[in-house]
């Protein structure tokens, strides 16, 4: 594969541009169904979710400042504990966090294509055009590094325009004597903690621009730096929309429209013509989302079996000469993608996963592997090799605060023990198979 095809702006705009995308969009019903329709209460746990992200991320850093490995967290895993983490948080990115989240954005691109032409939006036909957004990603990001890199530039622009125009004109136009801070105050009920999981949503996919990490330009100071920078920015840009939509619409109806309130908001704001244009960007964002998404699952097989990490690791690590980059890890990622379509298809259709869907948990089990990173960053700050109270100590505790309290979110979700113990299969089975391998390896060269 070609190195150093990024610079630090297409760091910045991956970052961005997966974690602003789809999710703040989709899941602000959701948030307010959580919190029983409190804007106030909504601000606060956007908050308190932010801790992990922008704690996570500045732990995060310190890594990604050591190293330009290809595997992102693969390759920290591997550095400070040893092969078989670093199988474990492969195969768990490979098969569940990236492929989960892959098909459920493209879902709701579909979603939302489907509003724009006025095609009646059977859940049927919103997988199919989803399923066609995952194709033409793949496609896009397997053939070339650099259109990839492109379209997450160009569409990480545009899908702020919505956001800040929404967040602007509700604020505006808005009724703001629909915050209360009563709610607040007065915390008498906990079912607030669910939107925690939502938010996590809302928030995740920083971490996707460490796959990448060694294909950006001076990267040991590029990525730490856009790990840092996209993390706040998101926050502030978050926080406005919720706001702004939210006493716009207001909390009763968009708890009742669901996913349409976007639509709704854009009409009155915009008119017809307006909202079409909205819709249009709003699409883009969600692309953008699925297209940095694919640009870091595609590499993950790939990262995998140059290690060994991987079945058939001999095919899967290939580099196609022609396009300098890995095909057949490119047509794992796919397939792998394809049957998470179907699964969420499947738990969509019979109503499996109640104000939910199967990414949720993937994000929260990830946020708690992270924790055996965050814990390293504190025992290199102990041994002096990472210097500053802050660096060392506050930024990682924080995040290991933020990571606890999104498990406490998830944990009242439906299925969550089914896919929990799903996620520690592939976990286990991870170790099994690199165990295996050590143990082959060992044996033929004792002869």
């Amino acid at each position: 594969m070609k190195k150093n095809e990024y610079g630090l702006f297409t760091a910045i705009a991956m970052i961005v541009g997966i974690v602003i995308g789809s999710g703040i969009f989709f899941k602000s019903d959701n948030i307010l169904i959580a919190t029983g329709g409190s804007i106030s209460l909504g601000v606060l746990v956007f908050c308190i979710a932010a801790i992990a992200i922008i704690f996570g991320s500045l732990t995060i850093g310190e890594l990604a400042s050591r190293s330009n490995e290809s595997g992102g967290l693969i390759a920290y895993a591997e550095q400070y504990y040893n092969k078989s983490i670093a199988c474990a948080f492969g195969w768990f990115q490979t098969f569940l966090y990236f492929p989960t989240l892959i098909a459920v954005v493209s879902w709701v691109a579909g979603i939302y294509i489907c509003l724009l032409f006025g095609i009646n939006g059977t859940l049927e036909t919103q997988i199919l055009i989803g399923l066609a957004i995952m194709v033409l990603a793949f496609i896009v990001n397997t053939m070339s590094a650099k259109y990839g890199g492109y379209f997450q530039n160009a569409s990480t622009v545009i899908k702020i325009i919505p956001l800040v125009l929404i967040a602007i004109l509700g604020v505006i136009f808005g009724d703001s004597n629909s915050i209360s801070l009563e709610h607040v105050t007065s915390m008498q009920s906990t079912t607030w903690i669910a939107a925690i999981a939502p938010i996590a949503f809302s928030f995740d996919g920083w971490v996707v621009s460490t796959s990448i990490g060694h294909e950006i330009k001076d990267s040991k100071k590029n990525l730490p730096r856009a790990l840092i920078i996209a993390p706040i920015f998101i926050l502030a840009i978050y926080l406005l929309y919720f706001v702004g939509i939210s006493i716009y619409v207001g909390p009763e109806q968009i708890m009742a429209l669901g996913d349409a309130h976007v639509d709704l908001a854009a009409n009155n704001l915009f008119g017809p013509w307006g909202a079409k244009l909205v819709l249009i960007f709003v699409i883009i964002s969600i692309m953008g989302t699925v297209n940095g998404l694919t640009l870091g699952l595609i590499r993950l097989p790939h990262s995998l079996a140059k290690r060994g990490m991987f079945p058939n690791s001999e095919k899967i690590a290939k580099v196609n000469e022609k396009v300098l980059m890995p095909v057949n890890s490119a047509i794992v990622a796919f397939a792998i993608s394809c049957l998470w379509l179907v699964l969420h298809y499947l738990t969509t259709k019979f109503n499996l996963l109640q104000n939910s869907d199967i990414s949720e948990i993937s994000i929260t089990i990830s946020y708690i592997l992270y924790i055996l990173l965050y814990v390293k960053v504190i025992s290199l700050g102990n041994k002096g090799e990472i210097k500053g109270v802050f660096r060392s100590k506050v930024n990682p505790i924080l995040a290991i605060i933020g990571s606890v309290m999104i498990l406490f979110g998830s944990i009242g979700n439906d299925l969550f023990i089914v896919h929990a113990l799903i996620c520690l299969a592939v976990i286990a089975s991870a170790i099994i198979f690199w165990k295996k391998k050590e143990n082959d390896d060992n044996l033929v060269s004792s002869y």
